[in-house]
């Protein structure tokens, strides 16, 4: 049992492959969210993974949130469950995974196998990072899709006590403290703004948004706390209509290859 949290791809396509690889079933952490039943029973030889991309450093708090509210159980023929977390991150992932432990302990879980996974960049909220060029996009996606195959091997063969992060040199710094603030002051919708000129009133970005957070044609953000600031809404606008803030930056989801549009249905 696979279960994951994606805004603009990265991560869908990191969980898709440890499907494929291990025969796990996916499991799409909103939609979960939005049925409200949140027990699971893991049968005998299952595996229990996450896989969420890394939000200013930390994890994303609608997976936090989905944690703290389930409840896991084993069944009676499984002594020894194994349980693994992937994350996705543009650069580093500072002290994310630390923190995903921290929530996973409260459930009496603890990851046998925790691994970051670089990606092209999405974070659009701090002056200070900008999207991957198109060349290094594709480097990027290339190098992970080799890294895919040997996770993907240490995932089918239960392989414990793994540890491949990449935590940055000033992980307290980058997770505590700038983190801190992003999640604090940026993980809001009251920036998010449309210019109606070029708004074609398609509806994508509500039907995309995990949380349910759009409403109205032209889109509205409901301003009520519920927005995970996972940029979905932003980067998959077919005419870049939606921005952020007074940045202007340009817009990345992984089955969008720079400079093209493409079609994109409600996750998973």
């Amino acid at each position: 049992m696979i279960f994951y949290f994606s805004g603009t791809g990265n991560t869908k396509w990191v969980a898709q492959q440890l499907a494929e690889a291990t025969g796990e079933q996916l499991r799409y952490i909103p939609d979960e969210l939005r049925e409200g039943k949140l027990e699971y029973t893991l049968q005998e030889g299952e595996r229990l993974g996450f896989c969420f991309p890394t939000h200013g450093w930390q994890p994303p708090r609608i997976v936090r949130d989905f944690i703290r509210k389930s409840t896991f159980h084993c069944s009676p023929s499984t002594p020894s469950l194994y349980c693994f977390a992937v994350t996705t991150c543009g650069d580093n992932m500072g002290y994310a995974m630390r923190i995903l432990d921290k929530e996973l302990g409260k459930q009496n879980l603890h990851t046998d196998a925790r691994i970051a996974v670089i990606m092209p960049e999405s974070n659009v909220c701090f002056s200070f990072l900008h999207l991957d060029t198109p060349e290094r996009e594709q480097q990027k996606i290339e190098a992970a899709k080799e890294k895919m195959v040997k996770i993907c091997e240490i995932i089918k063969n239960r392989q414990r006590g793994v540890e491949d992060l990449v935590k940055g040199a000033i992980p307290f710094t980058f997770t505590y403290v700038l983190g801190g603030y992003y999640n604090k002051h940026l993980i809001t919708d009251k920036h998010f703004w449309v210019d109606e000129t070029a708004c074609i009133q398609c509806g994508l970005c509500s039907r995309i948004c995990p949380v349910d957070d759009i409403q109205g044609l032209p889109p509205r953000w409901k301003h009520d706390g519920s927005c995970t600031n996972c940029l979905a809404c932003y980067h998959h606008c077919p005419q870049h209509a939606i921005h952020w803030g007074k940045m202007q930056r340009g817009q990345y989801h992984f089955n969008k290859p720079s400079g093209q549009i493409c079609s994109f249905q409600r996750e998973p």
